[in-house]
């Protein structure tokens, strides 16, 4: 097949090290056969926001956002974040609350109004608290210079907020975990309805594959998460890769395809999604 007849996919993903380690030979071409992808990196609330314009063929999002995507997307079964002890933290200056019950006078910084993680802490607290929205990577600064009084943090924030002096409220993957007894579903990857179920399927493959690759050959593929990881040091990085990517990472399974219907049933009955708002999986 000449080389402008192949098709290359739009791929939009985070720069955060479960991503990157993920994708890294399906970006990089490592796969052979597989499909070939143009990736675009982005902070997860505007990898939601794009998503809502149905922007990228393929996209990482916040399961928080999937109930607002389901009429163009649909949910591939890898390639996600979905696990156990790796929920979103609250966090705060030392003295400013001890209780998730707290939170409910405090201005708190968010990543994102539909992170999974703001569905999760409106869940445990049973409301709505006051928020200012920031990057992820804003916020562990902003708690810490009194600019807002808690924080939700997300990702590799959750190794470092110590550093600047900040105590932990509460971690939300506990709470849902002593609730449901079930895994956590953070993020997940999904594929534009327009490609149509046999493509999709191709790429989920891929996705799988990709993975597989990385946990191979790391020495081919840790160059690449690092080069995206920034100022993360080398054992963050590696703490990262370790909660974040787990065996949900290469299919959902169906323990993690009831934890997602488990998320949706409780956000539906909390009025914080509406009452036809469902996942509809590859």
């Amino acid at each position: 097949m000449p080389t402008s007849a192949v098709r290359t996919y739009a791929l939009a993903y985070s720069p955060c090290p479960n991503d990157t380690y993920i994708f890294a030979a399906l970006t990089n071409g490592l796969l052979g056969d597989a499909p070939a992808v143009r990736v675009h990196f982005a902070d997860i609330e505007e990898l939601n926001a794009a998503a809502a314009r149905a922007e990228f063929e393929l996209t990482k999002v916040s399961y928080g956002a999937i109930p607002y995507l389901m009429d163009n997307y649909r949910i591939l079964r890898s390639g996600g974040a979905l696990g156990r002890g790796c929920g979103p933290l609250v966090v705060t200056r030392p003295g400013v609350a001890s209780k998730l019950r707290d939170l409910r006078d405090l201005r708190v910084a968010i990543p994102g109004e539909r992170t999974t993680a703001f569905m999760l802490l409106q869940l445990a607290l049973g409301s709505r608290p006051q928020t200012t929205q920031m990057r992820f990577d804003a916020i562990i600064p902003a708690v810490a210079g009194g600019e807002v009084d808690a924080g939700l943090i997300i990702h590799e924030s959750r190794f470092t907020y110590q550093n600047a002096g900040l105590v932990s409220v509460a971690d939300l993957g506990d709470w849902w975990e002593s609730v449901t007894g079930m895994p956590i579903p953070l993020g997940a990857i999904l594929a534009r309805n327009d490609l149509g179920a046999e493509r999709a399927r191709a790429i989920d493959d891929a996705i799988r594959a990709s993975l597989q690759f990385a946990r191979t050959n790391p020495e081919a593929i840790m160059p690449f998460v690092r080069e995206h990881a920034f100022e993360m040091s080398d054992d963050v990085m590696r703490k990262h890769i370790d909660l974040y990517v787990n065996d949900h990472s290469s299919d959902i399974g169906e323990d993690g395809i009831a934890a997602v219907n488990e998320l949706f049933a409780r956000a539906r009955a909390a009025a914080i999604l509406q009452a036809d708002a469902a996942p509809h999986f590859s």
